[in-house]
């Protein structure tokens, strides 16, 4: 058994006990996935509506056992599988990963690399590229938290804590980064748009939040940082589970894989450097030249792929893991049938998403519960302090940042407008509550796959051992940053570059 748990019959003992009675993911989304049907069924017969605030018209249930809906499962059961985001996103960077992991390349690199450095120094560090991660967007979700997981069992510390931090980083700090990322540009245009119902003289920039994003970054890192060291560590105790990493010193050969390997790869970052410079690059963002929502962070996964290919191949030719051609697939193949688990899994995963998008039923939930809120009539840290809460509650059920604000900027952007708050606060407020939440949502798209990559040190992680691991980071990185939100308003500092928190 891979985790051992030192303290007994605590809270979070308790929340892992009662998820892993749950069934097997598989039958579990399986469960939802026919709930939502007869749900969405018996929702529709009895005419449940509701106002949609960005349409101006009502939307109710769509039945899925109508003609309608029985046509759009059977048309799109393949498609829902095969176009399921991550999958194709997992597997490629499998493949590259993979592969640099087989041939020993990841062993060798954190051997001569890590494990002489300082425990609080790599978790702390992890948390920072992790949270700054979001600049290749989804990418950073599957590789931190694989990398992590090497590094804590390279350091003998247990590899589940490595794949929550990495998870956590990632996922709860996504909105936060140290410089202006793709998040930016996405929320601030609708932001923007929003903000036009009530003044359309008034817009909302990619940088209207930056300064709290800059202080956001270390303070979640630290967070994360006291959360790991503190309760998860010391939760799970010593890892006594069959996957290890060789402690002793790096070989001359291994050095040598290393050494040609890093000179390699280091000649492809600069070749992509110098392509992606120029201004008039075609890397660049065709109308504004810049990085943001460009052609080169929309190819980062197949960039990574080839780094990551040129690492593993390069070494595992030194060290005499590649001796022919076919090594390559052979090693690709191994690391792709270690992901047969999480395939199977993606097909019902799929059509659960796809059956629920469909029918409207998170639409309707998240209409609902800003409704709600909205009916309360209250105002100042109150009101921020729910909103937030709101947010991290739709969280649970709509996984897209941007779907979410595109349904909620339209209602509390002019709401907040007319109690004299500037949008870039509400934009603040909502960016808080969309990360926490995700590491704790079984519907989260890349939940699934943190889970197969538990089970790859622990064959018994189940559902309930990730929440329960994931739960401190969630509700440590909530309370901190929604204190952080209200000293920053208490104090009246600027959210970004000449932007105020009053109109």
């Amino acid at each position: 058994m891979g985790v051992t748990l030192k303290k007994k019959h605590s809270f979070l003992d308790w929340v892992e006990r009662t998820g892993n009675k749950i069934p097997h993911p598989f039958i579990l989304f399986s469960i939802l996935t026919f709930s939502i049907i007869i749900i969405s069924a018996i929702c529709n017969v009895i005419g449940l509506e509701i106002l949609d605030p960005v349409s101006g018209k009502m939307i109710g249930i769509k039945n899925l056992l109508s003609s309608e809906g029985i046509l759009f499962i059977l048309k799109n059961l393949i498609k829902n599988f095969t176009g399921f985001a991550p999958l194709g996103l997992v597997l490629v960077m499998t493949l590259g990963i993979g592969l640099a992991e087989k041939v020993g390349f990841v062993s060798s690199l954190m051997r001569n690399t890590i494990l002489n450095s300082s425990p609080k120094i790599i978790t702390f560090m992890i948390m920072m590229i992790g949270i700054c991660g979001n600049i290749a967007s989804d990418a950073a979700i599957v590789v931190i938290p694989v990398i992590s997981a090497f590094i804590f069992l390279s350091l003998n510390k247990h590899p589940l804590a490595g794949i929550a931090i990495g998870y956590a980083a990632t996922t709860a700090g996504f909105s936060a980064n140290l410089i202006i990322a793709g998040t930016d540009a996405l929320l601030s245009g609708i932001s923007t748009e929003a903000v036009h119902i009530v003044n359309p003289n008034m817009s909302v920039s990619v940088v209207s939040n930056w300064y709290f994003m800059i202080v956001s970054t270390f303070l979640l890192a630290i967070v994360g940082t006291f959360v790991s060291e503190k309760i998860i560590e010391p939760r799970l105790g010593e890892y006594k589970g069959n996957k290890k990493i060789e402690q002793e010193e790096v070989s001359p050969l291994e050095k040598k894989g290393l050494r040609v390997a890093g000179m390699l790869s280091l000649a492809y970052i600069v070749l992509i450097g110098i392509a992606v410079y120029p201004k008039n690059s075609f890397f660049r963002n065709p109308v504004t030249h810049s990085l943001l929502r460009s052609p080169f962070l929309k190819s980062i996964i197949p960039l990574l792929l080839v780094l990551f290919l040129i690492c593993g191949i390069s070494y595992g030719v030194i060290v005499g893991k590649i001796k022919s051609s076919g090594d390559v697939p052979r090693y690709m193949g191994l690391a792709i049938k270690d992901m047969s688990s999480y395939i199977v899994l993606v097909f019902m995963i799929g059509q659960f998403i796809a059956f629920f998008k469909w029918s409207n039923m998170g639409y309707v939930i998240a209409v609902a519960g800003a409704n709600f809120l909205k009916s309360m009539n209250i105002s100042g840290v109150p009101l921020f302090i729910a909103f937030i809460l709101l947010t991290a509650f739709i969280n649970l059920f709509i996984g897209s940042g941007s779907a979410k604000w595109a349904l909620l900027a339209p209602i509390f952007i002019p709401m907040f407008y007319f109690l004299g708050y500037n949008p870039a606060l509400t934009q603040v407020l909502y960016r808080v509550g969309d990360s926490t939440t995700n590491i704790i949502s079984p519907l989260f798209p890349y939940m699934p796959i943190i889970l197969a990559l538990a089970q790859e040190y622990d064959e018994e992680a189940g559902m309930g051992t990730m929440i329960s691991l994931m739960l401190p980071y969630s509700i440590g990185m909530l309370i901190m940053w929604i204190v952080l939100a209200i000293a920053w308003f208490g104090l009246n500092i600027p959210l970004g570059p000449g932007v105020t928190m009053f109109i």
